[in-house]
């Protein structure tokens, strides 16, 4: 029998976090919150960094040496997540967050397509949250001009990103908005009158909102942003203390960061080129890894012409894939994973391809994201690679097994806090992907060596950013000549990794 005091602590636990994160609870399928809203105001997270320490304090005195088998994870994991939330908070990394990557302003607008209100109560409640949608963005705002004042400088380039998305959400029609089209209960006579309430609280409160915090954005924080030259966190006065909490956050392992970028170094400019003169050899009948590099990159027949293509063959790979991971694995996830193109709005800043875990009310299914935007610069050769990370046998199938598991805390459950572990599935997934033998040629192979060498060099150049004194044009010099990924998309990459330090290591 699990120990009902730590059981009751890790319910509280989560409880607590989805208080404290309303939005991503309704994506979890928990309604419990669905009126309310982030707080991002020092008074909001001080309140629950209190709540956190009270239950850090009271799982310690929880007995470990009397604890057994599946309490023991549950004891370390949950005294881990707690002590790390409390780190965060109190390096205030929120003043931080008006980047294209973990700005809340960002994440609320990815959040928006996969929101549901299953019944008329929780439509109605789902109105009142984007009513206080100007008072989230605003606290936000403060909060990063607290942190400018204070030398917490951004990055000019995330800012750009940050608004160039906000801009785009603007210029989309409010017809289309995500916010208007909501996914509704079934067959209610009421839902006229809540999409005129949807509609009228995305005309007078979110986009209002996001017009102001643009604003803010180019009007002061732009005005105080480092530029290319000084983009890292090891540019701030504390940056370097930030950059060793994000690195141990993502990655929970004790390496300096001069350890990790030649951990990286090894990776992308000794072993991987090997495999690129073995693939390249019998693909391109040439075995200078370089020159492989090279072909990959300036082919233009192995550039997608239209986003339909890059939809059709991330559907096959799918397909592929789900079709196959019946003879590879005994426990198969109950819900589907679907497929859809990133909105449109977000495509230009967003990264190649992203997922949404299923909620545990089973209103709909995984989601995996694919970016459509310049299909141009987008390789054929890598769309397989892509989905068997973000999707089968990666994210969906971890997470969604995950979250099937309902003798376990729901915490974890449904956590994403540990980065590792998340994207270090998906990783292997990808040489799973070839073991299974989904990866129909040797272009497709060497798509998966391509996301090798992406996560090779990105020990590099978020080490040399963040604790090395890189510029950006080193970052994108270095990432570009070790990866076949063109110029257009390292840069998106790059500039994620300005505007996520440490998350990259993973």
């Amino acid at each position: 029998m699990p120990d009902t005091t730590l059981r009751a602590l890790a319910d509280e636990y989560w409880d607590v976090a989805l208080e404290a994160n309303p939005t991503m609870a309704t994506i979890l399928g928990d309604h419990r919150f669905d009126d309310r809203i982030e707080d991002f105001s020092t008074d909001g997270q001080d309140q629950h960094r209190s709540k956190l320490a009270s239950l850090l304090e009271r799982t310690q005195a929880v007995d470990r040496e009397g604890l057994l088998g599946d309490d023991l994870i549950t004891y370390g994991q949950l005294t881990g997540e707690l002590r790390d939330d409390i780190e965060l908070i109190d390096k205030r990394l929120v003043e931080l967050a008006s980047d294209q990557m973990t700005g809340f302003h960002v994440s609320l607008l990815q959040a928006v397509p996969v929101t549901s209100a299953p019944d008329p109560e929780t439509a109605h409640r789902m109105v009142e949250r984007f009513r206080q949608v100007p008072e989230a963005l605003e606290r936000a705002a403060e909060r990063f001009k607290a942190g400018a004042a204070a030398g917490r400088t951004p990055a000019a380039v995330c800012v750009a990103r940050s608004l160039n998305m906000i801009e785009g959400y603007l210029a989309s029609s409010v017809d289309h908005d995500g916010v208007v089209t909501l996914a509704g209960p079934t067959d209610w006579d009421g839902e006229g009158e809540w999409r005129s309430a949807l509609r009228q609280a995305t005309e007078e409160h979110v986009r209002p909102a996001y017009r102001r915090l643009a604003d803010d954005l180019s009007g002061h924080l732009m005005a105080h942003a480092r530029d290319d030259e000084h983009c890292g966190l090891g540019w701030l006065d504390d940056g370097e203390e930030l950059y060793a909490t994000l690195v141990a956050h993502h990655t929970t392992v004790d390496l300096s960061p001069e350890e990790i970028h030649a951990i990286g170094l090894e990776e992308a400019t000794e072993k991987l080129p090997a495999e690129y003169a073995e693939v390249g050899g019998r693909l391109f009948g040439i075995t200078d890894p370089a020159a492989v590099l090279e072909r990959l990159r300036q082919d233009p027949s192995l550039r997608y012409r239209t986003g339909e293509e890059i939809m059709a063959d991330s559907r096959r790979c799918l397909a592929a894939a789900t079709a196959a991971m019946g003879d590879w694995f005994g426990r198969l996830p109950q819900a589907a994973c679907l497929i859809e193109p990133v909105p449109e709005f977000l495509a230009p800043d967003s990264p190649s391809a992203y997922y949404y875990p299923p909620p545990a009310d089973g209103s709909r299914g995984g989601t995996y994201y694919v970016n459509t935007d310049r299909p141009e610069n987008k390789a054929r050769y890598e769309t397989a690679s892509i989905a068997f990370h973000e999707a089968i046998p990666g994210h969906h199938l971890q997470l969604a097994i995950s979250n099937e598991l309902t003798e376990l805390p729901a915490f974890r459950r449904f956590s994403l806090s540990n980065t590792a572990y998340v994207e270090g599935w998906a990783l292997y997934a990808e040489r799973l992907a070839e073991e299974m033998g989904l990866y129909e040629d040797d272009l497709e192979r060497i798509g998966m060596l391509a996301g090798d060498s992406i996560r090779a060099c990105r020990l590099v150049v978020d080490t040399g950013l963040h604790a090395l004194g890189w510029t950006r044009a080193q970052a994108i010099d270095f990432m570009a000549a070790n990866s076949p990924v063109s110029v257009d998309e390292v840069a998106i990459e790059v500039d994620r990794y300005i505007g996520m330090p440490g998350q990259a290591l993973a």
